[in-house]
């Protein structure tokens, strides 16, 4: 398993969409801690996710970002 270095307001790669309209496998990272909450940047959904989950699930690191992004 390869580590991937993540952080808060990262955006990320899952290795499957989300199932919302967009289809998207974009999502930022918007709280870190024993779990992961992750808001879809398709359609603005956020989801909780355990961190083991998380590293599973986990495909790259798109992006580091200071802040938060705006979901349409």
């Amino acid at each position: 398993m390869v580590k991937v270095d993540y952080g808060l307001f990262d955006v990320v790669e899952m290795k499957k969409a989300h199932p919302c309209k967009g289809r998207s496998k974009l999502f930022q990272i918007v709280m870190v801690g024993a779990d992961i909450k992750i808001r879809c940047l398709g359609c603005g959904n956020l989801i909780l996710l355990s961190r083991d989950k998380f590293n599973e699930r986990i495909k790259r690191v798109v992006s580091k970002n200071e802040g938060p992004l705006k979901v349409e």
